[in-house]
């Protein structure tokens, strides 16, 4: 089972959509929470990573940080 890096400003699309209809989200922090960007209204969503990780559909842009 590979094991999935998230950095901060990756694009990503949740299963679920936001209140706006938008899907995609960008990642504002990592760490044990996850804090997330809604790409439509600008609305900060803060989950534990292991919710987000159960939501999360695809990586739509990755930031490209190493």
């Amino acid at each position: 089972m590979e094991i999935k890096k998230y950095a901060v400003g990756d694009i990503v699309e949740m299963k679920k959509p936001h209140p706006c209809g938008e899907k995609r989200f960008k990642i504002i922090r990592t760490g044990t929470d996850i804090k997330l960007k809604c790409v439509g209204c600008d609305h900060l969503v803060m989950m534990p990573r292991p919710k987000f990780v159960k939501m999360l559909k695809n990586i739509v842009e990755s930031s490209n940080q190493n």
